[in-house]
């Protein structure tokens, strides 16, 4: 009897973490160099990731492209630089977990600034709406930290 007592208890434990490791979780951040200055940045060259094959930097040049930027195909007389490093993960389908997207200094490879995306399975987002989210926390954090910064 207490045989089987344990082995319901270890069962619904095991239950419980597989249902705890697919919980919502999602996280998004920036973060911007205190020199830089985003809003003078107009052409970017989005350079693609080797290990991408799901075509992660045509969604980047599009979202920028929405906004307002020029996309150059050479990495020559741009602005910036943008990199990215997309992780995919298995869940019934595959969907993008987490999204990292960099600007960077064209002459240096300096990172300017930086955005991040997590979302887990429960709380996951289109790779175009990844994309955005990151977009929005780099160049709204730099508006709201250059309208802190002339209070």
């Amino acid at each position: 009897m207490i045989e089987n007592y344990k082995s319901r208890f270890v069962i619904a434990l095991l239950a419980v973490l597989v249902l705890l490791h697919g919980c919502a979780i999602n996280r998004a951040t920036s973060n911007i160099d205190p020199t830089t200055d985003l809003s003078s940045l107009k052409i970017f060259h989005v350079r693609k990731n080797i290990a991408d094959t799901r075509g992660t930097n045509a969604i980047i040049e599009d979202k920028l492209a929405e906004r307002g930027f020029r996309v150059s195909e050479a990495e020559t007389g741009v602005d910036a630089i943008i990199t990215y490093v997309d992780k995919w993960f298995w869940d019934i389908t595959f969907y993008m977990l987490e999204l990292t997207i960099t600007v960077r200094d064209p002459k240096t490879d300096f990172p300017l600034a930086s955005g991040n995306s997590y979302h887990t399975s429960l709380s996951r987002k289109s790779p175009e709406g990844m994309v955005d989210e990151v977009l929005t926390n780099i160049f709204f954090s730099e508006q709201k930290q250059g309208a802190e910064n002339a209070k």
